[in-house]
Order: C-alpha cells, then structure tokens, then sequence
C-alpha cells in the first residue's frame, strides 16, 4: 500500500472526537468509548499532533501499527498531551483550544534513489545504529523546504550528522499519510 486514504469525512470527525475525549478525561471526562466501525480495527502508524495558536503543542506517535487505530488515537492524544517531553503536560485549561490533527501512515516504503522523495506527498524515516527519526509529509510544506533541506533536517531528527542518511548502515524509506484535523 502506497498511499493512505480510507476514512470519509463521518470517520475522521469520530477519531478527532475521540483524541479530544481521550485528552479531555485526564481531568474527570468520561473515558472516550470505542466506536464500532470495523475501521477501526484495522492497524496502522499514526501520529497525534497538537496545536496551540498555531504552535506545536505536541506530537506523539507510531511508525507502524501495533494496536487497532482506534486505540491508538486514544493512546497517541493522551501521549502527545501529557507525555511529549519537549513541553510541559497540556494543562485542562488549553484543553478547548487545542487544534487536533490526526496522521495515518502508510507502510514504510525503502528510498532507493533521492529523486523518489516528492515534497508534499512523502514523509521520512530514517534508521541509523546512532539514532532515527521521522518526520510527517506535512512538514517540509509548513516550512516550505526543499527536499535536500527535507533530507538534512531528517538527520538532525534522528540525532546524526547531515546527509548521515548515505551511510551504508543507514535506512531512509518514505511514506505518504492521510493527514486531517479539526
């Protein structure tokens, strides 16, 4: 599978109500009940990102699927509310104005030649024995990155040197996501 694009419009609105349910329960909510769509059995990586006036707020996430994605959204809001350790935990005040977005990531699919990565379309993994890192597809577009700039910024993601993603020990693969928000 290439490219991600399952859920209609009814099915994303129900998995950014449940991140927010998922957030909103840290502080006395109800715990958010899973829905029944079968969708949403199905396993995929998926990323919560959070927003406030328009500044990352958190993000937090699975390159591959390892729970149903309903589960996963539950867990990866809760995650990237309280545990990205980049920020303080979301405190219950900022939880209405939080801007929820949801990415759900295709299978990893190995770079064989650069030219492959298209901006817009393709996020990167990068595996290194010194660390890894990924970044969304959306993210060369909100800073209006090249893709030599994309590829420099993905080896500073996983912690190592610019253009570590040559090294023959190294595994950059890309993949697209379906990427939707409130």
């Amino acid at each position: 599978m290439d490219e991600v694009n399952m859920l209609d419009d009814e099915q994303r609105s129900m998995l950014l109500q449940l991140a927010r349910q998922a957030i909103a329960s840290r502080f006395g909510g109800e715990p958010p009940p899973l829905p029944t769509d079968p969708v949403f059995r199905n396993r995929y990586g998926l990323f919560v990102s959070l927003h406030l006036n328009g500044d990352l707020r958190g993000c937090i996430g699975y390159i591959k699927g390892y729970k149903p994605l309903a589960e996963s959204v539950i867990e990866m809001a809760k995650a990237a509310a309280f545990q990205d350790p980049r920020f303080h935990p979301v405190s219950a005040e900022e939880v209405p104005k939080l801007e929820i977005e949801i990415s759900i990531l295709s299978e990893m699919i190995p770079v064989t030649d650069v030219s492959e990565i298209e901006i817009g379309r393709d996020g990167l993994y990068l595996e290194h024995p010194r660390g890894s890192g990924l970044l969304l597809p959306q993210v060369p577009v909100e800073w209006n990155w090249d893709r030599d700039t994309f590829l420099q910024h993905i080896c500073r993601k996983a912690g190592v040197r610019d253009k570590s993603y040559l090294d023959p020990q190294a595994q950059l693969s890309r993949f697209t996501a379906e990427v939707f928000h409130e």
